[in-house]
């Protein structure tokens, strides 16, 4: 508690601290105000009935902080700099030089890299603004504009969202955290208080244990969520010993911490993202006059609407996601090397290719019950509307995963400036 408020009165009289975070505040403020920035031609009464109808594009919301519910000028949040982070990271996989840039070149190739993500950035944005505004119009929730009305929404949603991921960049660099990911979270907790007034209009006698039991279960979950993102698998690292002079030096042992979950909550973004992808484009070429892609679109409906399939592909994803960002943010090799290089060694293990391969079998073995945490969190709220036909927690689990995770992050940062600033 001592340190708390130690560190707390540190936020306070250190500027530098205080500037960082009234920075944040200021961004996350005008990323609030254009979220209530409405495009013109909305059906706002046909655009309510097909959100509670279509819990599918809920997904959407949470990366648009309600931005989607409202149709703002921001209803594509940031969901057009994931996608293109997602090509990117696929990239890296598909060709070398890429992969080369990314991990081999330092802070250059990282820079070069984001500057890429930034550019595909701008034609998805617009893609994807086609594609949902052409959706909203067959829906009747816009009214049938004429092409160069059409083309100005397309212009505004896909600025929108590019002033979006600007505003991130902006948060990342003068501020503190991820930029993008405050964003997602101020939009989840934005959309809290709009839900316990609708839980309270609805509730009645019959439903508050329903309720309570609801609110168990969240805090059992941010628990779980907590003890997991925290969790971590120590590998003991031992120092050969070196002769100099007349003492001796190294041998002290020490460990390699890896993370229960090395990938954070990005398998969920991903997923999330892969999962609207297919209503992007068959709503796009649905658009332009393909045929059968209006029966396609008809069909991909018809199964996120099934709760338990839909739940079943969105587990399966989150867990390859889970191990696909593992192995390329985490690269035993080169962490085999370094250990190499500094004269450390996993006791019994040879290093060099022994160590590697025993990092990697670590990191594959605590992968696993962290994936399928992750995957089951996301789609416990599925599994809640199967049994108990409730909706409106529908992605309480992705939003809670994310908004804990971005919330622990945040604290280590903000503690991490504290604890600069005071040495």
């Amino acid at each position: 508690m001592e340190d708390a408020l130690r560190k707390f009165k540190a936020i306070l009289t250190d500027s530098a601290i205080r500037n960082r975070i009234l920075f944040v505040l200021g961004a996350l403020a005008a990323f609030r105000f254009l979220a209530a920035i409405p495009i013109p031609g909305v059906d706002h009464s046909r655009l309510e009935a097909f959100m509670q109808n279509n819990q599918f594009f809920g997904l959407l919301n949470v990366f648009s902080g309600g931005g989607f519910s409202k149709l703002s000028i921001v209803m594509l949040g940031v969901n057009p700099y994931i996608t293109s982070s997602i090509i990117m990271q696929l990239a890296t996989i598909i060709f070398p030089k890429v992969k080369e840039m990314y991990s081999e070149e330092g802070e250059s190739g990282r820079a070069r890299f984001i500057e890429w993500s930034r550019i595909l950035t701008v034609p998805i944005a617009i893609v994807q603004a086609v594609a949902f505004l052409s959706l909203l119009q067959t829906q009747g929730i816009l009214a049938n504009l004429l092409p160069f009305a059409f083309a100005v929404n397309v212009l505004l949603v896909s600025a929108g969202s590019i002033l979006l991921m600007w505003i991130g960049e902006l948060i990342t660099e003068f501020g503190i955290g991820n930029g993008v990911s405050l964003i997602i979270f101020a939009g989840i907790v934005a959309r809290i208080p709009t839900g316990i007034s609708q839980a309270l209009y609805t509730a009645t006698a019959a439903s508050i244990p329903t309720y309570l039991a609801f609110v168990a279960i969240a805090l059992a979950l941010i628990f779980a969520v907590v003890m997991v993102m925290e969790a971590e698998r120590s590998i003991p690292i031992a120092y050969a010993r070196q002769v100099r002079g007349v003492g001796a030096t190294g041998g002290a042992p020490t460990y390699l911490p890896i993370r229960l979950l090395q990938a954070g909550v990005i398998p969920i973004v991903f997923a999330l993202s892969l999962l609207l992808l297919p209503q992007m484009i068959f709503a796009g070429l649905g658009a332009i006059g393909v045929g059968g892609a209006a029966a396609l679109a008809l069909k991909y409906t018809s199964f996120t609407a099934n709760l338990w399939e839909y739940g079943a592909a969105y587990f399966l994803l989150v867990v390859a996601f889970t191990y696909f960002y593992t192995s390329i943010t985490f690269e035993p090799k080169r962490v085999a090397d370094n250990l190499q290089k500094s004269g450390a060694f996993v006791p019994g293990v040879r290093p060099g290719p022994e160590t590697e391969r025993y990092i990697s079998a670590v990191v594959s073995r605590i992968t696993l019950p962290g994936a399928a945490f992750l995957g089951a969190v996301a789609v416990v709220p599925f599994a809640i509307e199967g049994i108990t036909g409730i909706t409106s927690l529908l992605i309480g689990g992705t939003a809670l995963l994310i908004a804990v995770n971005v919330l622990l992050d945040l604290i280590s940062k903000v503690d991490a400036q504290v604890s600069l600033h005071e040495y």
